[in-house]
């Protein structure tokens, strides 16, 4: 028999709506705080929009959203939450200042939750009175189309309790990976931005364009990574061929371990992507949005896919 929760989700936008999206569409209450009047109250449209290109019909969208109440106020959303899901912004002074509320007035059995993307959850929970009880789930975007959630502990997690997340997130649908050290970065991230720093190291030393480094991984190894991964991709060739390509490539890999100044002359010119109309290439309105839309078409193509 399915176990069904009250759950709390506090932060409305990009990732809230999803997190929130997810959980609900599996059967849970849903209690959806934010600050923001506009925010708040545009969320159910928005995540009627969601699971309408999820392929959901108008049946499952309206259960979906009977799941969901919005609260204006933190502590009504925690108050009889079993779990408890962080998605403010990316502001460590916020995370804390909000989980020093969520504990205050969530029940003493909540297990409570941050979703960020590099900020390390020590350091988001260290003035919990209760840190065992706190963790990080790092969801990637969007949250309803991602599989994976990261599941990071701290040195204080209670093991068992880091499972029931686990254990929760499974039953709603998604690939929980436990991070069993607290990094920046996590698992994700760490290897996404090792990828990222050399793809700009390339263009700020003049091997190729942006657009040139987008279709080498697009069209080469970027085709495998969602059914081969880079490790299992190791032993599929040999570690003795892995070991030589290392001994002669990576000596001269990016390796600074500093933002690159390329990048950062970017952002200072106002050349911050498609928000903007250029980055590292020029976009227009129509391309970007052509852009996102593919991206949204793709995932729910992959994700019929790999459930096949």
């Amino acid at each position: 028999m399915a176990e069904f929760h009250q759950i709390a989700v506090i932060g409305a936008g990009l990732m809230g709506h999803g997190i929130a999206l997810t959980l609900a569409r599996a059967g849970h209450q849903v209690a959806i705080s934010d600050p923001s009047e506009r925010v708040l109250g545009s969320v159910r449209e928005r995540i009627s929009a969601s699971l309408g290109a999820l392929g959901a019909d108008g049946k499952e969208i309206a259960e979906t959203l009977s799941r969901i109440e919005l609260h204006n106020a933190t502590a009504n959303a925690v108050s009889d939450a079993a779990f408890v899901f962080e998605a403010a912004p990316e502001k460590l002074p916020l995370k804390r200042t909000l989980f020093a509320d969520i504990e205050a007035h969530a029940p003493d059995h909540a297990v409570l939750a941050s979703n960020t993307s590099v900020i390390p959850i020590t350091k988001i929970m260290k003035g919990l009175a209760r840190r065992e009880r706190a963790l990080g789930t790092h969801w990637w975007n969007p949250p309803h189309m991602i599989p994976l959630v990261e599941v990071v502990k701290t040195e204080w997690t209670d093991r068992g309790i880091a499972q029931s997340m686990c254990d929760l997130l499974k039953r709603v649908g998604k690939m929980p990976v436990m991070v069993e050290k607290d990094v920046p970065g996590f698992i994700g991230n760490r290897l996404q931005h090792a990828l990222w720093r050399e793809a700009i190291s390339l263009v700020e030393n003049g091997v190729c364009d942006a657009e040139a480094v987008d279709t080498v991984i697009k069209s080469s190894f970027g085709r495998r990574l969602a059914v081969l991964g880079p490790l299992e991709n190791a032993d599929l060739v040999g570690t003795d061929l892995t070991l030589d390509i290392h001994e002669n490539v990576l000596f001269d890999l990016e390796s600074r371990p500093a933002p690159s100044p390329y990048l950062k002359q970017l952002v200072a010119d106002g050349r911050l992507g498609m928000k903007s109309g250029r980055g590292f290439r020029t976009w227009t309105n129509d391309e970007a949005a052509a852009v996102r839309k593919r991206v949204s078409r793709h995932l729910t193509r992959l994700n019929d896919i790999l459930l096949d």
